[in-house]
């Protein structure tokens, strides 16, 4: 397995839901901001409701800091079948955090960011012995990813 530093000076992973827009959309779900990336970034309004723009960028705008000193290492999001389920490893301040989140059919993400912290023998446990990363039902299937990501 990797070293805490190895883990560190690696890209960060994004898979599935998270893929094309990462921490941004990643923090949108968490926080129920229902913006995209390309519409938060745009200097003139893109859709036809301007008031509902400048709420939705105004509201991502004041959440961002709130996660400026959380270093995303690999996160992955499963929405299949209406459902859906996160998982997150992220550091701050030294420390590993992980955060689990799901949903049914009827809401999202939002308030699920629930950083508990842990360790890289806690998640090679829960890969090796457990379930973390395979999850057909929703789509979050990363555990092969994030084996490759640890160096197991």
């Amino acid at each position: 397995m990797k070293t805490i530093d190895e883990i560190l000076k690696q890209e960060p992973v994004f898979l599935n839901d998270w893929k094309q827009d990462g921490k941004f959309k990643l923090i949108a779900d968490f926080e129920d901001v229902y913006i995209s990336k390309e519409e938060f970034e745009a200097a003139e309004c893109p859709i036809s409701n301007r008031e509902y723009w400048i709420e939705k960028k105004n509201k991502m705008q004041n959440v961002l800091p709130k996660y400026d000193n959380k270093n995303i290492l690999f996160a992955s999001y499963g929405n299949e079948n209406y459902e859906g389920d996160a998982w997150v490893l992220f550091e701050e301040n030294g420390k590993l955090y992980e955060v689990n989140g799901g949903h049914c059919s009827c809401y999202g993400l939002e308030g699920q960011f629930d950083p508990e912290e842990t360790n890289l023998e806690a998640i090679r446990f829960r890969l090796e012995k457990g379930n973390l990363g395979n999850d057909g039902y929703s789509g979050n299937e990363f555990a092969k990813e994030l084996k490759e990501f640890l160096g197991l």
